[in-house]
Parts: C-alpha cells; sequence; structure tokens
C-alpha cells in the first residue's frame, strides 16, 4: 500500500491556549457600558404593530409612497451588509483577548440584519404588495449611485478581512505588516461610522418627517428605535477607531486624516445624486442635502474630528422626530421606546417574614 505524500511546505500547528471571557473584569472603562445600553434596547420587529398607519398610507400620493419605499429600500441594502460583512470583519479583527469587545459587537451586527433590515421588510409587506416589493429591490440592485457606495463601503470591509486571514494565517506574505493591518482596521472602522452615523441618519429624513407630524406613527416609531440603536453603534465603533489612530504617528496621521475626508466627498457626491433620485419628485431635496451634512459631521465627531461642514439649520420638523425620549402611548396600539421588560426574582423565605405586623383576634366565631 502506498504511503500518503505529505506536504513539508504546510507550516506545523501553532500551539494556541484557549481562554474564556471573563465578564467580572473589565476590559476598558466602557465596552460593559456599551453591553447594558445594547441589552438595555432590545426590541423585536414584531413588536410594532404597522396596521394603524394604513389608513394614512392609502391616501398618500404615488410619488409620495415611492420616495418613502426607496428610502426604506436604501436603508435595507446598507443594514445588510453591514450585519453580514461590516460588523464581523470589525469583530475577527480585534486581538483575541478582546472577548467583551467581540460580543458587543456581534450584538450589534445581529441587530442590523435581523432587526433593524427585517422592520424594513415589515414596512414593506404591510404597505405594498409582493410584486411592488420586487420592484423595489430591483431598483435598489441597478441605481448605481446606491451601489456605488455599497462597493466602496464594503470594499474596506473585504480589504480587513483579507488582512484577518493574513494576521492569522500567514503573516509572511508580502502584502502584510502589522502597520497596514491598522491601517486596514481603521479605514474600515471609519466606513462603519459612516455608514452608521452618516448614510443610515441621513435615510432617516423621510420617516423622521412623517414621524414628526404625527404621520406613519407606527413606521416612525421603528424609525426611532433604530435610531438609539444606531447612536450607540457609530459610538463605539468610534471610540474603537480613535484608540486606533492615536497609535500612528503625526505623519500617519496626516495621511489618513487626508483619506478620509477624499472618501467622505466621494460618499457624499454619490449620497447627494441618490438624494436627488428619490426627493426630487416631492421637493425635497435640499432639504435632505441639508440633513445629509449634519449627520456628516456627526459622523465625524464620534470619530474624533471636527465638523467638515458649516452649520446649518435642519428642518425642525425632521429635529422633532428625531428626539428618542420615552413618549407617552395607547398601550394598546403601539409600543414606545420607553417600554421596559418586567425584572422578577424569586421568593425567599424572608419575603414572609412580617416583624411589624399586628395579629387581630376574631374570637370564637
Amino acid at each position: 500500500m502506498a504511503k500518503e505524500k505529505v506536504d513539508k511546505s504546510l507550516k506545523p500547528l501553532e500551539k494556541i491556549i484557549y481562554n474564556g471571557a471573563n465578564w467580572n473584569e473589565k476590559e476598558d472603562d466602557y465596552t460593559q457600558s456599551f453591553y447594558e445600553q445594547n441589552l438595555s434596547q432590545f426590541w423585536r420587529p414584531e413588536d410594532i404593530a404597522l396596521q394603524p398607519d394604513l389608513n394614512v398610507w392609502h391616501i398618500l400620493p404615488d410619488e409620495v409612497k415611492d420616495a418613502y419605499a426607496k428610502n426604506l429600500l436604501v436603508l435595507t441594502f446598507l443594514d445588510t451588509h453591514q450585519g453580514d460583512i461590516g460588523m464581523p470583519v470589525v469583530a475577527r479583527s480585534l486581538d483575541e483577548h478582546f472577548h467583551q469587545r467581540k460580543a458587543v459587537i456581534n450584538f450589534m451586527a445581529s441587530m442590523e440584519n435581523a432587526v433593524h433590515a427585517k422592520s424594513y421588510s415589515n414596512i414593506f409587506m404591510t404597505y405594498m404588495t409582493a410584486n411592488d416589493i420586487d420592484q423595489l429591490f430591483i431598483w435598489g440592485e441597478n441605481h448605481k449611485n446606491l451601489q456605488s457606495i455599497m462597493t466602496q463601503i464594503v470594499g474596506y470591509y473585504k480589504e480587513l478581512d483579507r488582512y484577518n486571514y493574513l494576521k492569522k494565517f500567514d503573516t509572511d506574505h508580502a502584502s502584510f505588516s502589522e502597520v497596514g493591518f491598522a491601517i486596514a482596521q481603521w479605514k474600515a472602522m471609519v466606513a462603519s461610522v459612516f455608514l452608521e452615523t452618516w448614510l443610515f441618519y441621513s435615510g432617516f429624513y423621510y420617516p423622521l418627517f412623517f414621524y414628526g407630524q404625527g404621520k406613519l406613527m407606527q413606521a416612525g416609531e421603528i424609525i426611532n428605535l433604530i435610531l438609539r440603536d444606531e447612536s450607540i453603534h457609530g459610538l463605539y465603533i468610534g471610540r474603537l477607531a480613535q484608540e486606533i489612530y492615536e497609535t500612528f504617528d503625526n505623519q500617519k496621521q496626516d495621511e489618513l486624516q487626508t483619506w478620509m475626508y477624499e472618501f467622505l466627498l466621494s460618499l457624499y457626491h454619490e449620497q447627494n445624486e441618490l438624494v436627488e433620485s428619490i426627493y426630487d419628485a416631492v421637493d425635497l431635496s435640499h432639504d435632505v442635502k441639508v440633513f445629509v451634512r449634519y449627520n456628516a459631521n456627526k459622523a465625524l465627531m464620534n470619530l474624533g474630528f471636527d465638523p467638515y461642514f458649516e452649520y446649518e439649520e435642519v428642518n425642525p420638523v425632521v429635529l422633532n422626530g428625531l428626539n428618542t425620549e420615552t413618549k407617552t402611548m395607547d398601550n394598546f396600539s403601539m409600543k414606545g421606546n420607553g417600554y421596559q421588560k418586567m425584572k422578577s426574582e424569586m421568593l425567599k423565605d424572608a419575603d414572609f417574614i412580617f416583624p411589624n405586623k399586628k395579629i387581630i383576634d376574631f374570637g370564637d366565631k
């Protein structure tokens, strides 16, 4: 019987000591706080009943319905790939001892697709016919600006994924270096913050425009819940990005800052044309572009940089919709963002000891 040939070019497997996540010790001063905040905000798409919106939806002009649906379709595409590749790739890039950080990011990743994108699908299913939904997705797949935005952002995720592989399996590869890995990691985080704090928020304009006027409130409540999630997603990834940026020397920081603004302007160009294709029909493109610039500045601030665009007044109706404070609602028709899960604990013997109780004697009756 012939002996099997052994590929001597393969490196012997490195012995790895596996450890577990010890949540009794903090990895840093903020990750466990983000963990608690993420869990306290957890919700499900099915928590919001959308049927009450139909009374308003059915009387809207066709061009308004079209803009509303296309806007949510853009958010669907962004959320899907943020959950599928964006967050998971960033999580994999962290050092192996950062179990808590990985857990927080992976939790946020699951929210992106399984909750946020699913929520948009629930809105589509409630408002639209199956054929109209199919045509909507085809529109997104063929929209050059949306596809360009996705290509740019996902491209930086894929580049980090390539570095993740090289760092784990082939550090001798000619294209691998620790500095190159750190740069790819930071750029992917910048793309993530741009997506979460800028592109997502800008896409919330139209639902907030209605929500701030007390219309399509159920869908607006979904957006309000998603807003709370995206705000901490952008803050957390932005904080991690700042840690990495601080490790570079001044020259490298200047180079990366130049790249970041070029990336921002490239996305801004595509975003403007995307906005026009959706909102020109309802005469809101100018208003939406103000909101786009407003959110671009917010994203930069999450990354530790000053605003790029000059200050402008945002539509007060939309800002009113941005308010994520707890609201008082009809509990039979809407689950608000102030919903609290019931907390319970087991009864103990001590719960039945009443030291100051007064014994009443009812006699022999």
